[in-house]
């Protein structure tokens, strides 16, 4: 689907002196940097750093071993989901329908999502655009919560914002100059697009979560019925009734050089509850963050180059071999099957979950369950009884991914799977477990139980070592040289466990408490992660470094809020950013004292919540 923008990037970039922003290390300007050295900031402890959003860090840039440059950093927003950017009619959280007209709530004012999430900071031809995500919406005008208004949708439809931005280019200031909400008709709409990523070829992976449209045999039928609902009454005003295998995949957008866009739904990559997908540096092989309880890794190989089209898509089995330190593990891999966009899109047009498996409604001790069906967990914390109809493996490969993974033996025991990072130097890939709990604790209800994990509330980030030469299960060759064969929890990685202290932090504030997003520097050689903790009540964005295991806390979230949107930009014009924004400000943890949140509330604005970046360093040649 193509939509047309005539972009103001051009003259408003010259307006600041800009001349073109490559992420490239060729450029003349920034630092030929040895090494890269955070200087973490403490946590907050005033009531107004805890309602701020901001950055006291510090970055030291090597030029030798001993001689650098250092910087302050600084946290900077672009706008927030109730501003109105260039010429934009309308405040940049506005939700639409179908025909792009602005969605109003039950009280009549604009149904606005209060969730910034990904970004993908481009520079296309020499202007600079932002692509960014409204995940969910929250909160309706009058404060009170959508899910809880009898009557109303728990979920709405969401979109994209197409941002133009301009650069600074002796202070490397960004701002954001023209903004349009981005038209999704093409491919029946958007639901809970979440993390995202950027591909080597310079486009913009999104993601769809398909929480209220992953049908859970005989388990609980309401909240598909719910997404539906909203999707057909509200997205398509009640013109088509929404398809739900026609929302879960990994959507790519292209944007060209005068702000035109495309977007593109791979579903060949396979329907789930998509956190992000990341493409490795062969441009051909991605892995996914399934986000939910009882949940698969999965391994995508592209047939081309640069192209999500049609290719191979894998499920892991986790072979577990310590459950120390956070766990480890040998990875084999199950192929599900190869195919299209094209052919798996007809496939979700034409197929309902009846036609792919049986299954049993109702189960209890007594039943006895006939020849040929299998008990599975597979994106639910209830035991389902189903049975694969004969000839529809393909299909349940792509449209039931995790099922099916499930039914041919594959893992589907990881809990919260968030975001997905590639260090191809190295050949290791970041993956975020944000609750160490459920399917990754011994569980004898499981069939066959995989992993076998103590219980950490405070999530880990994973470390997956990649190889080439790799065979998958049946023993034919996985056409990959980055097919991840180990996983682990790298030194400083674990959250820790605490009793509740004084700001009600149930994890150890100066440790990663929940890690969700995760983006990597190679030239930083630093991890980046942004915390969707329960346990902390003010969220961090924490730099990692690989080879001197330092943890450095980079920035703090207001408290309630989630830090979302990570990516890192290297060298842009001569200086590099950490892009990060908030979501769901003052959604306290429950253990957040009473009296702070009443000391809080009111210097929290919920609808204030910021798309932005970490700025204040040199860009790394």
């Amino acid at each position: 689907m193509k939509r047309s923008w005539v972009s103001l990037a051009a003259v408003a970039a010259l307006a600041v002196g800009f001349t073109g922003c490559d992420d490239d290390s060729s450029s003349t300007k920034g630092v030929k940097a040895t090494k890269v050295e955070f200087i973490g900031m403490a946590a907050p402890t005033t009531h107004d750093e805890m309602a701020s959003a901001y950055s006291a860090a510090k970055v030291r840039v090597y030029t030798t071993d001993t001689d650098y440059e250092e910087h302050d950093l600084s946290y900077n927003t672009l706008f927030n989901i109730k501003d109105k950017v260039g010429t934009n009619p309308h405040q940049a959280g506005q939700l639409y329908n179908a025909k792009m007209e602005p969605i109003m709530d039950p009280m009549g004012q604009p149904a606005l999502a209060e969730t910034p999430d990904g970004n993908s900071l481009l520079n296309v031809g020499g202007n600079l655009y932002m692509v960014s995500h409204l995940e969910y919406d929250w909160l309706l005008s009058d404060g009170s919560k959508a899910w809880k208004v009898e009557g109303w949708y728990s979920r709405m439809p969401m979109n994209m914002l197409l941002t133009s931005i301009s650069q600074n280019s002796e202070t490397g200031m960004l701002e954001a100059t023209e903004q349009k909400a981005m038209d999704f008709s093409g491919v029946d709409g958007l639901w809970i697009p979440c993390f995202a990523s950027q591909t080597p070829w310079n486009t913009h992976l999104g993601s769809e979560e398909d929480y209220d449209l992953y049908f859970t045999a005989g388990v609980s039928e309401s909240r598909t019925q719910a997404g539906i609902k909203a999707l057909s009454e509200v997205y398509f005003s009640g013109e088509k009734t929404a398809n739900p295998y026609h929302y879960g995949y990994i959507p790519e957008v292209t944007v060209t050089k005068d702000g035109d866009y495309d977007i593109v739904k791979h579903y060949s990559m396979g329907k789930g509850t998509w956190e992000m997908a990341k493409v490795m540096g062969d441009s051909k092989t991605a892995y996914f963050g399934d986000d939910g309880s009882n949940v698969g890794l999965f391994m995508y190989v592209a047939d081309k180059s640069k192209s999500l089209t049609a290719g191979t898509l894998y499920a892991a089995k986790w072979n577990q071999v310590s459950s120390a330190n956070g766990g480890s593990a040998n990875l084999t891999w199950m192929k599900l099957g190869h195919s299209t966009d094209a052919e798996v899109k007809g496939w979700a047009d034409k197929y309902t979950f009846s036609d792919i498996f049986e299954h049993l409604a109702e189960v209890d001790e007594n039943t006895e369950i006939p020849a040929g069906y299998k008990a599975i967990k597979a994106g639910s914390t209830s035991i389902e009884y189903i049975k694969l109809i004969d000839g529809m493996e393909k299909v349940a490969a792509f449209l039931e991914p995790r099922r099916y993974a499930a039914w041919l033996g594959a893992t589907t025991e990881f809990n919260k799977m968030e975001g997905i990072a590639a260090n191809n130097a190295d050949k290791k890939v970041y993956m975020a477990i944000s609750y160490q709990q459920k399917g990754m604790l011994e569980d004898s209800s499981f069939p066959v139980d995989d992993i076998k994990l103590p219980e950490n509330y405070c999530g880990a980030t994973f470390q997956l070592d990649l190889e080439g030469g790799v065979k998958d299960t049946d023993g034919n060759a996985i056409n990959s040289d980055y097919v991840a064969t180990h996983m682990f929890v790298p030194e400083g990685l674990a959250g820790v466990e605490i009793a509740a202290d004084a700001n009600g932090n149930t994890c150890h504030v100066d440790k990663i408490a929940n890690t969700d997003n995760v983006t990597y520097s190679e030239k930083m050689r630093t991890v980046f992660v942004g915390e969707d903790s329960g346990t902390h009540t003010n969220n961090f964005v924490w730099a990692y470094n690989i080879d001197t295991k330092t943890l450095s806390r980079l920035a703090s979230m207001p408290a309630g809020a989630e830090s979302t949107g990570l990516q890192v930009v290297d060298n842009m014009n001569g200086h590099a950013y950490i892009m990060g924004n908030a979501q769901h400000l003052a959604d306290f943890t429950k253990t957040t004292p009473d009296a702070l949140k009443t000391a809080l509330d009111p210097k929290i604005d919920k609808f204030n919540a910021p798309f932005g970046y970490i700025g204040g360093m040199p860009g790394l040649k």
